[in-house]
């Protein structure tokens, strides 16, 4: 369905919309006009502004008059947490309010765990009435709402019956949705968000199941929270964003990253190219799809060598010269190589695997051939103990027909245009499943992209929804035009990291920031990544307030909090260590922690 958001609508036949959010401090009204300009100037339809308090709503009405002085009259959204009577106050200013289920009006009890039925009934009465007001001041003002469900700040009644899961958000949603029905109000947009990518995909698919169960068809605001920066921030929310859209469930995206905000809008665009490229009609939510898409599984496949059942999934990469070799302590080298011609002598490379064409192969050490469905017939299982065939979805048929091959060494490497990348390579895995057929799939892709921005985004979204689906057990992207080796490598690894299927370097969770912010984020996330990165498999969360932080960054090994002015909380797990450090102290306190725990490596 469609809803009005000040002069740009949103859902049903609408493009999908582009937005933001500012950091600054909301009282500061020069600064939050200007970024607003340069997130409207990158493009964006809505720039969102955060309202902690009475005072900060109040000042959305000048930031409001200021902008449309200087001819810029595109939606204003306000960030609501806690306190209800500054949203009605934001509603009757500027076009959409942003409430959170998880501290609109709940607090949490802290030895409280278990809710009766009873006391569940009495909470929903309670969120009712305190919801009510609201809608009636955005019914006079047409003022939309979204109801912005987050992962990390789930309330403790819900998470005492549901656990933080993706059902948990579902449900603190839909109460929310079925009273905004009963009063008749239906300007809604929805998020359910999380910085984990497969939380925050199967929450969204399931939210879209039960609407469609009880007749609500409400517009989706997709985005992967504390998605962090560089190159893994924008891998990540092409991720968990594309992984949604290529199934058309979104109406408006925000791409979360901890740098201005106006470096976001590029990279969403470039989001909405290549996913709405692999939009697949055949393939939408439903029951009867061919496999469980609320829960993941990994395929079960043969172990071959190192690739299939319990192994992470390895990554290929080509190797066009000995240069493509060359591999320094701190870079992350392929699993295999596919050698692109025979001039390299791999028997003074012992350290690497190289997979080859079957008709330049010699049976040398640590190379595997490559037999495609020309030279099929020649393979023999004795010839090494790992073979790759080479397959698209229409030549799959020779598997089942083939009775003289024994399958237990052999691994599929996919075959399919970028046109329709997604949609083939469903019915692929669609096929293997039906059929039973257990080989291991390397999933390769073939682009032609000179930018490594364009590359990053339309990889993330191929490759990652197989991932995140559990399918497959290799990455390859090949591109055609002049990326380095080991740029596209780094893509590789970023996008198992980002659907967790390979953790192998430190992970960060940080925030974007906004006007609750109290120090420098950016900076900080710099500053903490140079002195961490070379640890490996450690999360570490970097957030600017309290608000959804703990939350989010609940599996992190460690965590680093703004908690006030220039004061920093540092948390081990979920346990607060140590308190109110002063922000010019905080790194190296950090650091400290993470040796005083033997997680610190020179």
């Amino acid at each position: 369905m469609k809803v009005n958001i000040g002069n740009i609508p949103l859902g049903d036949n609408e493009p999908i919309r582009i937005q933001s959010m500012t950091n600054t401090d909301t009282l500061d009204i020069n600064k939050t006009v200007e970024q607003c300009k340069k997130i409207f100037d990158a493009g964006a339809d809505y720039v969102r502004i955060t309202a902690q308090t009475i005072k900060h709503a109040e000042k959305l009405r000048e930031i409001k008059l200021q902008l449309q002085k200087a001819g810029y009259n595109s939606p204003l959204i306000a960030d609501i947490h806690f306190n209800p009577k500054v949203a009605e106050l934001a509603a009757t200013i500027i076009d959409k309010v942003r409430i959170n289920p998880g501290n609109y009006y709940e607090t949490k009890h802290k030895d409280k765990i278990e809710y009766t039925d009873e006391e569940q009934k009495i909470a929903l009465q309670e969120i009712k009435k305190r919801l009510r007001p609201l809608l009636e001041i955005c019914k006079e003002n047409n003022t939309a709402i979204r109801i912005g469900t987050n992962h990390g700040s789930l309330s403790q009644r819900i998470m005492s019956k549901y656990g933080d899961t993706p059902k948990g958000m579902v449900e603190a949603t839909m109460e929310f949705l079925r009273i905004c029905v009963d009063e008749n109000f239906p300007n809604i947009v929805i998020s359910l968000k999380s910085s984990n990518t497969i939380v925050m995909v199967q929450a969204c698919r399931l939210l879209v199941q039960r609407m469609r169960a009880e007749n609500m068809n409400f517009p989706l605001h997709l985005g992967v929270t504390e998605a962090g920066n560089d190159n893994e921030g924008r891998i990540k929310s092409a991720v968990g964003i594309g992984a949604l859209l290529v199934d058309n469930i979104g109406d408006t995206i925000r791409v979360s990253l901890t740098e201005s905000p106006e470096k976001e809008i590029p990279v969403a665009k470039l989001i909405v190219k290549y996913s709405t490229k692999q939009l697949s009609d055949t393939f939408k939510v439903s029951d009867n799809f061919f496999y469980n898409r609320f829960v993941y599984q990994r395929r079960k496949t043969n172990n071959c060598l190192n690739i299939g059942s319990e192994n992470v999934p390895i990554v290929v990469s080509n190797c066009f010269d000995i240069k493509d070799l060359e591999y320094s302590a701190d870079k992350t080298k392929p699993d295999f190589f596919f050698l692109q011609n025979n001039n390299i002598d791999t028997n003074q490379e012992p350290d690497f695997k190289f997979i080859i064409n079957s008709e330049n192969w010699k049976g040398q050490k640590n190379v595997y051939p490559l037999f495609n469905i020309k030279n099929f017939t020649k393979i023999d299982n004795e010839l090494s103990e790992l073979i790759f065939i080479s397959l698209s979805y229409k030549e799959l048929d020779i598997l089942k027909n083939s009775k003289n091959i024994n399958y237990s060494n052999i691994v599929l490497i996919t075959k399919f245009s970028t046109n329709n990348f997604i949609y083939e390579l469903r019915l692929f895995f669609k096929y293997l499943i039906e059929n039973k057929i257990l080989i291991p799939v390397v999933i390769k892709a073939d682009f032609e992209h000179n930018k490594i921005d364009d590359l990053q985004i339309q990889a993330a979204i191929n490759f990652g929804v197989f991932f995140i689906d559990g399918f497959g057990d290799g990455i390859f992207i090949n591109n055609k035009e002049d990326i380095k080796q080991q740029e596209i490598t780094d893509i590789a690894f970023n996008i198992l990291q980002a659907t967790r299927t390979r953790i192998s370097k430190t992970e960060y969770i940080s925030c974007p920031g906004c006007g609750r912010t109290l120090f420098n984020l950016e900076k900080t996330v710099k500053k903490i990544k140079e002195r961490t990165s070379h640890l490996k498999n450690l999360k570490i969360g970097i957030m600017g307030c309290i608000v959804n932080g703990p939350g989010e960054m609940a599996d992190a090994d460690y965590g680093y909090v703004g908690v006030g002015k220039n004061k920093i909380t540092l948390y081990k797990k979920q346990e607060i260590v140590k308190k109110n450090i002063p922000e010019l102290q905080a790194v190296e306190e950090l650091i400290m922690l993470i040796k005083e725990n033997g997680d610190w490596i020179e």
